[in-house]
């Protein structure tokens, strides 16, 4: 089975099998395909965290895609050159691209296929081209201007003949489809040995013609960025050599008779065990999904955890987080006597693990006038278009391996294609802060706090759901609507996607300009109006969107002897298929 955000990666990821391919072989194809075709959403020079089960070690495991930052990024520098806050386009907010190693490092422990099978989809997309998203075009409508005014080598790539792609024409991208060739024929001068191909790609994209492309472009190229000046990158092709993908153990969270696995603080994984551990003090299968006391719940403790992530979640390398008071029952006991039962909450609450004092960043005046235009990573908004997001694909095959995993950045949008490669950087360093002493503070070498956040679940101690999806900080309120479907909603697994959902911008947005809308509530009018009534009554400030606006879920599922998937229909896009 494969469910994905996008059709192609997932018949990508369903030929692979039927060609005898394992998940994690299909999992890394639709990687790369999700890269060529959803370009504003994902892209070469971003990153993916991703939940592996493997069967014969009987654990779930991460592989953590997450990159860098470069060791020239210190907050004096950046306060010496004018800036309080990270932009959020341009090359200041690169850090090193961690897609590809993660992909090649899943592929070499748990895949069976070689580089050239693998990438190969991907190529043939990028050189003999794939339809437009109309989603895609309308992006780079948005930013013509800028390509042809500061971005010439963005230009070049995504305005052939000067005019934008029309939706679904033929796009093809023949420098990527050029980087791609030549890294598998690199791999495969190494000789004939799997693992010898995949190390000798690792080598050339992190310390080779790809790694010095990359620091040749930040250094020699001042490009326009949200600070409204043009600023080179501190990327180098030292950082690059520097960094490798790591292989962790996963945050769980027994509830019921379940347990959650998520990715470390490093990402904000954490913060859906946090919500399940206050919820599981309420009786939810006596509310039912789409009732005002549901919605509620969900959405106050998700402003709890949420806060504790501000105050808290950071790169574990650099900075204490206290994951096993944050999850304990004691301190779960004392946050969950916070929910008003009757009134929405309009202040942050970041708790006190441990007896520990919370402090919080110096939040911006935020402007909604760059979130408007893009940058950042703004979720589905109300009309049902994206501005810019992440992907998702879950991998289930027949000997029990599953894959999760969220891949994102390198967006068309945020930063200048690099000529000689075809790709853009990721962004995702608007992420840190500007201020020292903070768990998510700018420091040379530390992992921005990512909201990318894949999700795992054991059912009665068995392997059983491998889902997410795209969304900046709303993903572990989607995820979170997912489960809770399935677990006290009685849904199957389809039924749990195409529910009404909802989520909470109460909490500052983690991307460039940090806004932040205390007590509103986005929210599909596919719920009773009886329901919309009685939370605004409550105090949540609704948004009302259309019906199917929230979210781009997609899973996979071991349910006994049966394998299942299913896709969101939400953007007439995600495609699960399986046999």
């Amino acid at each position: 089975m494969v469910a994905s955000t996008h059709w192609l990666a997932s018949q990508t990821g369903m030929s692979i099998l039927e060609r005898g391919g394992n998940a994690a072989d299909a999992a890394v194809a639709s990687g790369f395909v999700l890269q060529v075709v959803e370009p504003h959403l994902n892209g070469p020079g971003g990153e993916v965290p991703i939940l592996v089960w493997s069967e014969t070690e009987q654990k779930v495991e991460v592989i953590n895609g997450q990159g860098t930052a470069p060791q020239a990024a210190t907050v004096a520098r950046l306060k010496d050159m004018g800036l309080d806050i990270m932009p959020g386009t341009g090359l200041l907010s690169a850090v090193v691209p961690g897609a590809f190693g993660a992909w090649l490092t899943l592929l070499a422990r748990h895949g069976t296929m070689t580089l050239r099978e693998v990438l190969s989809p991907a190529v043939d997309f990028a050189l003999h081209g794939h339809p437009m998203l109309s989603r895609v075009s309308s992006t780079i409508a948005t930013v013509k201007d800028l390509f042809a005014d500061h971005w010439p080598t963005s230009a070049a790539t995504w305005l052939p003949g000067g005019e934008v792609p029309a939706p679904n024409s033929r796009f093809r991208n023949s420098v990527l489809a050029r980087t791609y060739t030549r890294l598998v024929e690199e791999a495969e001068a190494a000789g004939s040995d799997r693992e010898a191909q995949i190390e000798a790609a690792q080598r050339a994209w992190y310390q080779g013609f790809v790694a010095e492309a990359i620091g040749e472009f930040c250094a020699s190229h001042p490009v326009q960025d949200t600070s409204g000046q043009a600023n080179p990158g501190l990327l180098t092709a030292e950082d690059m050599a520097g960094w490798h993908p790591e292989v962790e153990e996963p945050v769980t969270l027994d509830y019921k008779n379940f347990t959650v696995a998520k990715t470390g603080p490093w990402g904000q994984g954490p913060v859906m065990l946090q919500q399940l551990a206050l919820l599981e003090g309420f009786d939810l299968d006596s509310l039912g999904p789409g009732s005002a006391d549901w919605v509620h719940l969900i959405a106050e403790t998700s402003k709890l955890a949420f806060a504790d992530r501000e105050a808290w979640y950071g790169d574990p390398r650099f900075t204490e987080v206290p994951l096993d008071d944050l999850l304990s029952a004691e301190y779960t006991a004392a946050r969950r006597a916070l929910i008003d039962h009757d009134a929405a909450s309009t202040a942050l609450l970041p708790g006190s693990p441990g007896g520990r004092t919370p402090v919080l960043p110096k939040y911006p005046q935020a402007s909604l006038t760059a979130a408007a235009a893009g940058v950042g990573e703004p979720t589905v908004a109300n009309n049902g278009e994206t501005r810019g997001d992440t992907c998702h694909v879950d991998v289930v095959d027949s000997g029990g391996l599953m894959i999760s995993a969220t891949p994102s950045g390198g967006w068309l949008q945020a930063s200048p294609t690099i000529p000689e490669l075809g790709f853009c950087l990721s962004s995702r360093a608007q992420m840190f802060w500007l201020q020292e002493g903070l768990p998510n503070s700018l420091r040379p070498g530390a992992r921005p706090r990512t909201t990318l956040t894949p999700s795992f679940a054991l059912r009665d101690g068995k392997p059983w759901l491998a889902f997410g999806t795209p969304g900046g900080d709303s993903q572990d309120q989607w995820n979170l609507q997912l489960f809770l479907n399935l677990v006290h909603g009685g849904m199957n697994l389809q039924e749990a996607i195409d529910a009404p959902a909802f989520h909470s911008t109460h909490v500052p947005s983690s991307f460039y300009p940090r806004e932040s809308f205390p007590a509103q509530l986005m929210i599909e009018n596919r719920f009773a109006p009886e329901v919309l009534q009685e939370l605004a009554r409550r105090g949540h400030d609704l948004k009302v969107g259309g019906g199917w606006t929230e979210g781009r879920l997609s899973a996979v599922a071991r349910d006994g002897e049966w394998l299942k998937a299913a896709a969101n229909p939400r953007g007439a896009q995600g495609y699960a298929v399986g046999r």
